[in-house]
């Protein structure tokens, strides 16, 4: 596909605003932290927001060259899905199904596969059969 296609623009646009999400929040709980919570809560809490923060701008250096990205592009992906499946399994277990928590589910289980299939289809094709151009000769 062609570097400059609309599907492209509209792809960096979607990873735009939907990285802005964590990133934001993210970094709103680094400097805020847990409100009434112990030293080691809010200080894990902080940390586990550096994360997140991290994933976020993880997402945002794939914008420039969004079609050559495509390991960068599954790992964090593959990050955020494994930590929606967590956030899933704890809802299954009884943790509060809040709005906030259907929304991080949404965007964990929906949103960025939904973003990471778009971005496969911006690879390059590639022929159906690779070729090495050299080989090692070995003497007998």
């Amino acid at each position: 596909m062609k570097q400059s296609s609309p599907s492209k623009h509209a792809l960096q646009a979607a990873v735009t605003l939907a990285a802005a999400l964590p990133v934001f929040a993210s970094a709103w709980d680094v400097v805020h932290g847990l409100q009434g919570a112990g030293a080691w809560a809010t200080n894990h809490e902080r940390y586990l927001s550096g994360l997140l923060l991290a994933v976020g701008l993880g997402f945002w250096s794939t914008i420039p060259h969004i079609e050559r990205k495509a390991a960068r592009f599954r790992l964090l992906t593959f990050v955020v899905v494994t930590g929606g499946l967590c956030r899933l399994m704890g809802v299954v277990l009884g943790d509060p199904a809040s709005p906030a928590v259907l929304v991080a589910l949404v965007m964990e289980l929906g949103v960025t596969p939904a973003l990471c299939f778009w971005q496969s289809r911006l690879l390059p094709t590639r022929p159906k059969y690779w070729t090495v151009p050299f080989s090692p000769q070995f003497d007998s």
